[in-house]
């Protein structure tokens, strides 16, 4: 009889390079494939090939969706100006759902009798594999031994040893999730709430050589179209782009605290250049091209879509909705945004835009108006207070 196949989630790290090579001993037929959403090198792909073959893989093969990535999430988080709780652009957690996503969607190619991930049993990732299998490849057995057996380091690493694959899995005082969305640092001074990230924990750090630098983002539709006057076609490039000249300044580190999907409480330190300023690049360019009522509401719904991706919702059937509304509101954001760098931080300057509401004829804001009389401001001022007036008339006692 043939061996039964398996995918395994294959990122190169200690827990899918054990489920790798104890699954073939187990007499598997193991698919390695590596999902890439915009975090891997390619010398990192090349090593995870050449190991994945060393680990006793079938087959390998490498999984690009960058573009889809753009395409079907991080456009409409930059729609949304998704930041989770006004700080953390949702970068690990929405990766890692187009990562299953592309990992289903091959097992299934291929006939696959199961699929593997090295998710542990105390994070959000376990959540988020194995919701995405479970509906996109039903009937597909799951297999996670790191979480099932409760594997140590120690026994991953001695395993991989005794059957001659041996490779530098040191545990390192922090750990690094590298993507195009920020990179995400645990472990350390994380660990303690008192402290924040000394500089050595960073990757990025302060390379550029003037004091100050401008930068300008060109938005058509809501989506980029220019960095600095240099157009891009590619969204991918120009986030890159953006996120070389802002690491340059080591703009974008801070840290968060969130609410897990399991519950309980989690902290995490970041850099992300590029979200942070293309967010409030948008959310600039925003405030003068919408309506107050299309700023409410669509801060409303990009709240809520941040929060179904990050808690393994994206396959809900309301998440194209909110798409389709956040794509609506963005018909006349076209324009410029210009902000100023400094090391460590930046400040939001102005906007170049025709669709620019602050320009309307009817009057300047606390100059002159034009569309109106000073008898229509006094009639509408007095109409406005008509419902206080009625109350505090009815309870005087009341009044503040």
């Amino acid at each position: 009889m043939a061996n039964k196949k398996v995918v395994v989630a294959f990122s190169g790290g200690l827990d899918t390079s054990y489920t790798v090579m104890k699954l073939t001993q187990d007499g598997w037929d193991v698919y390695a494939a590596c999902a890439n959403t915009g975090g891997f090198s390619a010398e990192q792909l090349k090593t995870n090939e050449e190991n994945a073959y060393k680990l006793g893989a079938k087959a390998y093969v490498t999984l690009d969706v960058t573009h889809e990535y753009y395409e079907k999430s991080l456009k409409y988080m930059i729609f949304g100006n998704v930041l989770r709780n006004n700080c953390y652009p949702i970068s690990v957690s929405s990766e890692r759902i187009f990562q299953a996503i592309a990992i289903a969607r091959y097992a299934k190619e291929i006939g696959a009798d199961a699929i593997a991930h090295g998710s542990t049993g105390a994070g959000n990732d376990q959540i988020r594999f194995d919701m995405t299998f479970l509906v996109m490849a039903p009937g597909v057995e799951i297999i996670t031994l790191t979480r099932d057996k409760a594997l140590s380091r120690k026994e991953e690493v001695d395993y991989l040893n005794e059957h001659g694959f041996y490779a530098d899995f040191t545990k390192l005082k922090y750990s690094y999730n590298v993507g195009i969305w920020g990179t995400s640092i645990c472990g350390g001074e994380i660990l303690d709430p008192t402290q924040g990230l000394p500089e050595e924990a960073y990757l990025k750090h302060v390379t550029a050589k003037e004091e100050e630098a401008e930068l300008k983002i060109t938005f058509e539709k809501g989506e980029i179209v220019a960095v600095n006057g240099e157009k891009f076609d590619d969204k991918i490039a120009a986030i890159q782009k953006i996120e070389e000249i802002g690491a340059s300044y080591a703009i974008g580190r801070d840290c968060n605290v969130g609410d897990t999907i399991i519950g309980i409480k989690g902290r995490v330190g970041f850099e992300a250049a590029a979200p942070k300023l293309i967010i409030e690049a948008h959310r600039l360019l925003e405030k003068s091209t919408l309506s107050k009522w299309q700023q409410y509401w669509k801060d409303q719904v990009g709240n809520w879509y941040g929060m179904f991706l990050h808690e393994s919702q994206y396959l809900e059937p309301v998440m194209p909705d909110i798409e389709a509304m956040l794509t609506s509101s963005q018909r006349n954001v076209n324009g410029t945004a210009i902000l100023k760098l400094r090391p460590f931080s930046f400040q939001t300057v102005g906007i170049d835009s025709p669709d620019d509401l602050t320009k309307s004829k009817l009057g300047e804001y606390g100059e002159m108006q034009h569309g109106w009389t000073a008898e229509d401001a006094k009639g509408f001022i007095k109409v406005s207070s008509t419902p206080l007036r009625v109350y505090y008339g009815m309870h005087p006692n009341e009044e503040r």
